[in-house]
């Protein structure tokens, strides 16, 4: 299958065209729902974070992700590294952005809308529900990827999709990366973390799981044999991403 969700195999199958689409304009975004966060593990890795340095220090060896690697793990060639997200001062509403993403009416849209906080969101339940049967199969696939950059990247309300999310999403398709985004929530999350000595990780753990397990090759998951030079295309294959032919 190309992704389970809740127990539903097959919200996109995996092969033919849909499958194509996605990995065109998402990269490997699947891969990460298959990705069991170890607790223990990732308690762990965080002790090693250094805040003054912003980097993870293991005796006399300094680690910190990169923009390079981390758009290896993503696989997104729509994704340019030269551009770089930052919130328009004049962005559509909350409203017009789901409506744009979802193709649903403004009288749909605004039914579901949910405050939290300060913050707008969306149900997952209600995103499920287009996935599983919008006529359209792009909408599908947006909604698809938007619900994983909303429950899994950037994991803010529990089972729902942040309005900051959506505003990050509506520009993927002008070639804008997600990754500074990324890897800032996730430098934020991890001194937080560290000077509270526990807390909730907002800046996707399955990515700097992935990232952790590409330099640390005799860690369980990843095959060590060979992996100097490609770390991270080996860290996908093992977590069932696409296969890879290294150029020689």
């Amino acid at each position: 299958q190309f992704a389970r969700v809740e127990g539903n195999p097959g919200l996109v199958e995996q092969g033919g065209q849909t499958a194509i689409l996605f990995y065109s304009n998402y990269g490997d975004l699947p891969y990460l729902l298959d990705m069991k966060v170890d607790k223990h593990l990732f308690c762990a890795l965080t002790q090693f974070w250094n805040p003054a340095y912003s980097c993870f220090t293991f005796r006399k060896v300094d680690l910190v992700p990169t923009v390079e690697e981390y758009m290896a793990l993503l696989q997104c060639a729509k994704i340019q590294v030269d551009r770089v997200y930052s919130r328009a001062v004049n962005a559509p509403i909350f409203l017009k952005r789901l409506m744009n993403i979802t193709g649903m009416s403004e009288q749909w849209v605004t039914a579901r809308i949910k405050q939290n906080r300060d913050n707008k969101c969306i149900s997952w339940k209600n995103l499920k529900n287009i996935v599983l049967a919008h006529p359209d199969a792009n909408k599908r696939i947006d909604v698809f990827a938007l619900s994983i950059y909303g429950l899994v990247v950037f994991s803010k309300t529990l089972r729902h999709v942040d309005e900051a999310v959506t505003d990050l999403f509506d520009r993927l398709d002008k070639g804008v990366t997600p990754v500074l985004a990324i890897l800032a929530e996730t430098f934020r999350s991890l001194n937080a973390c560290w000077r509270a000595g526990e807390g909730r990780f907002i800046g996707c753990a399955q990515l700097l799981l992935a990232w952790f397990h590409s330099h640390f090759w005799k860690v369980d998951k990843v095959s060590y044999q060979g992996a100097v030079g490609y770390a991270p295309l080996l860290v996908l294959r093992q977590y069932r991403s696409r296969q890879f032919i290294l150029a020689t």
